[in-house]
């Protein structure tokens, strides 16, 4: 690799929700070691980074996001000795370890909730956010009032998310170091980054004033959020955190910014911040260049402005895949062409479990959710369980994901689909995707070179240029089932670079596009 390849910004991300990845120990979870056992197919495929959902010990009341315990490891997936083979392993194939950190809550379970409860006058009396009766309108994200009775400690505690999460109190100095001793004690490891959940709502207002109200369906959803989050005080945290961070070299935090907007990630990135911050307004585009291309040039302006390099995603542990979003059917056309969007973007791609085969979301009866925003607000929300389901690998029992029933049904398609039946094809959306981040990576265009998108394209047609000194490589997505014309830019000689429908040699001026198609040039 180039010695000016910055592995996260210019490679490519790869988020693995561990329990549904691979199960080595066949107990209906994936495993750490299942993880590992698949490092060389990551490695083959070409990602260059690893982000792994929540392994920590957990009750599971949030599937993962309820810890009992930040610097462990669940022994349903493993030990901290499977982690650090993982950790070893991926190195040596020069792949490295983002995790996810939950640090604005913890488990019910966990020691530190216990003591808290046991009264008002222990030695961690207040490293929760504790009343004496319900001080305001605050509700929580999955449903329900945000406070809920303790009958041990008889106050209420305050939870954003379900009762079993408790929130800790970040205006306690001791919880704060207690914090960040959890990111040393990953770092010291040789953990490469971090991904930090819901940071910015670490800080509640002192005052525990009510939220103004607006309109919206769910309770949640009818307050301005002003004073359950984006506290004054945020930011000297994220300073605090950077500045650990800078003690290891070449390390990554990006944060989930909660009801991101332009102006939260301004405020929370920089050179003494975060490294970077999701915005989602990408990920839920409707399937229209133009929805595409207004998240993309608010990004370009945004980077212009501030120097914040941008992410893309498409799809995560909270949201129905891209395939099931935008596909119809069984047929990848529409996949792809987003795969190819995503791939060939001025900005960091994150790939989600599964999409590299065109995973679609799993459909299940009421009884059979498991998620609390689904169990709360079915048929409105049916949760996120349909996103994480195990990984298809072949079309043997339960996918080749476990010999045991998996934690959550494996789709009915998976005969199919599956990775050793589309590594077989060379059209499949597996090798499709492969082959453009080899050609990601053998283009230094199509990584650090600007992006152009022209004023006008014809009508579901996605272009733009992606430049570099002296070398353009244009990409031109057919978003339309039919066929479509275009007149590519004068002034350039082109000449095919890629296309799925074996293109070759020089391009005509003017082309017909196929349904669907995907097509790069580059100059001559």
């Amino acid at each position: 690799m180039k010695k000016d390849f910055l592995w996260w910004r210019d490679g490519i991300i790869y988020q693995i929700y561990p329990r549904s990845f691979n199960d080595i120990n066949n107990n209906g979870l994936g495993d750490l070691a299942g993880i590992t056992a698949r490092l060389d197919y990551l490695a083959d495929l070409g990602v260059d980074a690893l982000w792994l959902s929540p392994f920590y010990p957990t009750p599971d009341a949030d599937f993962g996001y309820d810890i009992s315990n930040h610097i462990d490891v669940d022994p349903r997936f493993g030990s901290l000795q499977d982690f650090d083979d993982l950790l070893h392993a991926s190195h040596e194939r020069g792949i490295r370890i983002i995790l996810d950190l939950v640090l604005n809550h913890v488990s019910n379970q966990h020691p530190w909730f216990q003591q808290s409860r046991v009264d008002s006058s222990n030695p961690k009396e207040d490293w929760f956010i504790w009343q004496d009766s319900i001080p305001n309108n605050w509700e929580s994200v999955f449903g329900g009032k945000a406070w809920t009775y303790d009958e041990k400690r008889e106050q209420y505690y305050y939870h954003m998310f379900v009762k079993e999460q408790p929130d800790v109190n970040w205006r306690n100095p001791e919880v704060r170091k207690a914090q960040m001793d959890v990111l040393r004690f990953w770092l010291e490891r040789g953990v490469d980054g971090f991904r930090l959940d819901v940071f910015n709502v670490y800080f509640k207002d002192k005052e525990l004033r009510n939220n103004p109200k607006k309109w919206g369906r769910r309770a949640f959803e009818r307050q301005h959020h002003i004073y359950d989050g984006d506290q004054p005080e945020m930011e000297s945290v994220l300073k605090e955190m950077r500045s650990i961070m800078n003690e290891y070299p070449d390390r990554y935090v990006v944060g989930e910014t909660f009801f991101a907007t332009r102006e939260k990630i301004i405020r929370y990135n920089g050179a003494d911040k975060l490294n970077a911050a999701f915005d989602f307004e990408f990920l839920w585009s409707k399937f229209k260049p133009k929805k595409f291309l207004k998240a993309i040039e608010n990004w370009e302006s945004l980077a212009e402005e501030t120097q914040i390099f941008p992410n893309y995603v498409l799809s995560n542990h909270d949201s129905p895949r891209p395939a099931t979003r935008y596909s119809k059917s069984e047929d990848d056309d529409r996949a792809k062409v987003i795969m190819a969007m995503l791939l060939t973007m001025r900005g960091t791609p994150f790939l989600y479990y599964g999409d590299e085969i065109g995973m679609r979301d799993i459909s299940l009866k009421r009884s059979e959710i498991m998620d609390p925003p689904g169990i709360k607000y079915w048929p409105f929300n049916k949760g996120r369980d349909g996103c994480r389901s195990p990984m298809q690998w072949d079309d043997s029992v339960n996918a080749g994901f476990s010999k045991e029933k998996p934690w959550l049904p494996v789709h009915s398609n998976y005969e199919q689909r599956n990775v050793a039946l589309q590594e077989k094809d060379e059209d499949s959306i597996f090798n499709f995707t492969r082959d453009l981040i080899a050609l990601r990576k053998a283009n230094k265009t199509l990584i650090s070179g600007k992006i152009i998108i022209p004023s006008k394209m014809p009508y579901k047609i996605m272009s733009y240029i992606r430049e570099d000194g002296d070398e353009k490589i244009l990409v031109i997505l057919n978003f339309s089932n039919r066929k479509r014309k275009i007149d590519l830019p004068v002034g350039e000689s082109w000449h095919i670079l890629f296309s799925k429908h074996e293109r070759e040699g020089k391009a005509e001026k003017e082309m017909m596009l196929l349904p669907y198609e995907v097509l790069f040039l580059k100059n001559s």
